[in-house]
C-alpha cells in the first residue's frame, strides 16, 4: 500500500493495481488522461492552470465534455475496451460536479493521476467512492496508430 491510497479509496484493497510513477504536482488527473504532463487542467483557477478556450470555465460534466471534444472525443456508450479507440472516463459527485478522470490503457486498465499523488494502474470502478464519486461519462476518440 502507498501512503494512504487505501484509506483513500478503499476499494483498491485487494486488488492488483500498481503505481506507475512518483508523486509530481505539475499536472493532474484531466491534464493526465488529455496526454499531458505539463500543465494543470482545471477550468477555474489561476497561476498555472490550463483550460481549452472552446470549452467553457465551470466546473460541470458539460464544460469536461467540450474541453475533451477540443481534444476529438465523443460520448461512448460503454466502457469496455474497444482496441480501436481510447478512453477517458470522467468521475463526478452527486450533485454533478466533475472530480476526476482516468484513461483506459490498450489492455482495458485504466490509469489515473491522483491530485498531486502518484499515477496508478488500475481497474476502473476501484476509484469510485467519497473522494471522487462515482464514473457519469465515458469519451472516446481513435486511436492514433
Amino acid at each position: 500500500m502507498v501512503d494512504g491510497l487505501e484509506s483513500a479509496f478503499p476499494r483498491l484493497a485487494g486488488t492488483d493495481y500498481r503505481v506507475t510513477s512518483p508523486r509530481d504536482d505539475a499536472y493532474n488527473c484531466i491534464a493526465w488522461a488529455a496526454g499531458a504532463t505539463d500543465n494543470w487542467w482545471w477550468p477555474v483557477g489561476t497561476g498555472r492552470t490550463y483550460w481549452p478556450s472552446c470549452a467553457p470555465r465551470a466546473v460541470t460534466v458539460d464544460a469536461f465534455r467540450e474541453a475533451f471534444a477540443s481534444l476529438g472525443y465523443i460520448a461512448s456508450p460503454t466502457e469496455e475496451l474497444e482496441s480501436q479507440f481510447e478512453k477517458i472516463a470522467l468521475f463526478a459527485k452527486a450533485e454533478d460536479k466533475p472530480t476526476h478522470a482516468a484513461r483506459q490503457l490498450p489492455s482495458g486498465r485504466w490509469t489515473s493521476k491522483l491530485g498531486m499523488m502518484e499515477d496508478i494502474e488500475h481497474a476502473l470502478r476501484d476509484l469510485e467512492g467519497t473522494v471522487y464519486g462515482s464514473v457519469v461519462l465515458i469519451v472516446k476518440r481513435p486511436r492514433s496508430s
